[in-house]
């Protein structure tokens, strides 16, 4: 039986991509395409919802709002939920997400990376990985899964000495 996988796009590093006219990285268009092609889902739909493409740095509440929103309704239809999203505020999205869903249906699992998926030396793929496998594996419940460690949430923040999450308790 094959797995429904809701797979929620928000922006953040893992998507940026390099704009050469500006010799910037920007959120302009969405690479997870391009990533998912690369990857063997034997058993798994992924059904893709490109809700925005920001910079974490730049999402409102509302945006976090709308985001945590989108995960619980796409949790009641699906086998699992899976949001890309920019690590410097994905932990505000991942306590929103438990503050208005502490019991999904469903496992919600936010990932992202630290260097963009364009980039040579990258996380992205490694991270999205791990996600997809995650939202297959753990209990119902909002986790990020990145850097080979699955953390549940409420107490997941960003370390950012070690570029990575870590248990707050733990940090």
């Amino acid at each position: 039986m094959r797995k429904r996988i809701a797979l929620i796009s928000t922006g953040g590093t893992i998507e940026k991509t390099y704009d050469e006219l500006q010799g910037v990285l920007s959120n302009k268009v969405s690479v997870l395409d391009v990533m998912l092609a690369t990857l063997e889902l034997r058993g798994v739909e992924i059904v893709r919802i490109p809700l925005m493409n920001k910079d974490s740095l730049e999402m409102s509440p509302q945006d976090h709002d709308l985001i945590a929103r989108t995960a619980g309704t796409m949790a009641e239809a699906h086998d699992g939920v899976v949001i890309v999203h920019g690590t410097d505020r994905l932990a505000v999205t991942g306590e929103r997400t438990h503050t208005l869903f502490p019991t999904p249906r469903v496992p919600i699992v936010l990932t992202g990376a630290m260097r963009p998926y364009e980039l040579r030396s990258t996380d992205a793929l490694q991270n999205l990985t791990e996600a997809l496998l995650a939202v297959q594996l753990v209990a119902p419940g909002v986790y990020v899964a990145m850097h080979n460690r699955v953390l549940a949430f409420p107490g997941v923040i960003k370390d950012r000495d070690h570029g990575t999450f870590v248990r707050a308790d733990t940090g």
